[in-house]
């Protein structure tokens, strides 16, 4: 059978929540339904139709409040464009998005800005998300600021608190980004979108920029604060042994589609379509074990 035509084989555990969402403890976090996105290409010849391109086919899924879920993918399988509509960065074709029970997609300007407290993102570039001419203070208060309802002390103090949080010092926050290594600027960006004490952060991509080095002690921070904090995570990876370490489910995402989907170890040990069968037998000795502690 070919891969764009397999049945989605879900694996999923029991989801026991952390926490409990404001509007209803037993609905889910998040509510993916029946996501499609198609966009136009310019025309290839004068009088013939632009063609016309899927990005998403269909894609629904739920994240529970304290549990996370991991998107993975080869690059061109659609997980950015899913994390953006799902930040309601980009409006999909067809199907709706639920924070909270609120469809984002049809909320008044207003209304999506009070709303995006509860979700905040984490972009891949850690050099290219922060904006060279603000001081830290001021780039983690943003969220704040655009929120309007805190004074600019308050915006100080819980930018400096949050700072505290992921590892950084006091003083950090009168500092420039070009001040900071790569892996304090992703802290930097992960204190920003703390800052509003979020429900849910989606992560696109946080530690493929990142090296080898570095990228298991920002791991381990975001570990940390989902512990803490009872954080539901969203991952978007390339990288199984990043989702494993981080998230409770995993949904593979072909060609626009989610073809399977199931606890980490269980799917990665025991994966039924070829697609997520060619993902695991391209990392070395697949996932071994101490590679998958060592992370």
């Amino acid at each position: 059978m070919a891969h764009g035509q397999h049945e989605v084989r879900c694996l999923r555990p029991e989801a026991i929540a952390a926490g409990a969402p404001r509007h209803d403890r037993h609905a889910p976090l998040l509510d993916v339904r029946d996501v499609h996105r198609a966009y136009r290409l310019p025309r290839e010849r004068l009088f013939a139709p632009p063609p016309l391109v899927h990005a998403l086919n269909g894609v629904s899924f739920e994240i529970v409040a304290g549990r996370s879920l991991g998107i993975v993918g080869e690059s061109g399988s659609g997980k950015s464009t899913l994390a953006r509509i799902v930040m309601a960065l980009d409006a999909p074709t067809a199907g709706s998005v639920r924070l909270l029970g609120q469809d984002l997609h049809a909320l008044a300007p207003e209304a999506l800005r009070a709303a995006r407290r509860d979700f905040q993102m984490v972009f891949q570039d850690p050099y290219g998300s922060l904006d060279p001419r603000q001081t830290i203070s001021r780039i983690v208060a943003e969220p704040l600021q655009a929120q309007g309802q805190t004074s600019r002390a308050e915006q100080r103090e819980r930018a400096a608190e949050t700072l505290a949080q992921v590892g950084l010092r006091p003083g950090d926050g009168d500092k420039y980004p070009h001040e900071f290594s790569g892996g304090q600027r992703q802290r930097i960006a992960i204190a920003r979108a703390l800052v509003t004490r979020p429900r849910l952060i989606v992560a696109d991509e946080p530690v493929s920029a990142l090296d080898v080095s570095v990228q298991a002690q920002v791991l381990n921070l975001l570990q940390d604060l989902r512990e803490r904090l009872g954080l539901s995570y969203l991952l978007i990876s390339h990288d199984l042994a990043v989702v494993q370490h981080l998230c409770d489910e995993v949904a593979v995402l072909y060609q626009g589609r989610i073809v399977e989907r199931g606890a980490p170890a269980a799917l990665f040990s025991d994966a039924q379509h070829p697609y997520t069968r060619a993902l695991v037998d391209a990392v070395p000795e697949a996932l071994p074990a101490h590679r998958a502690a060592m992370v």
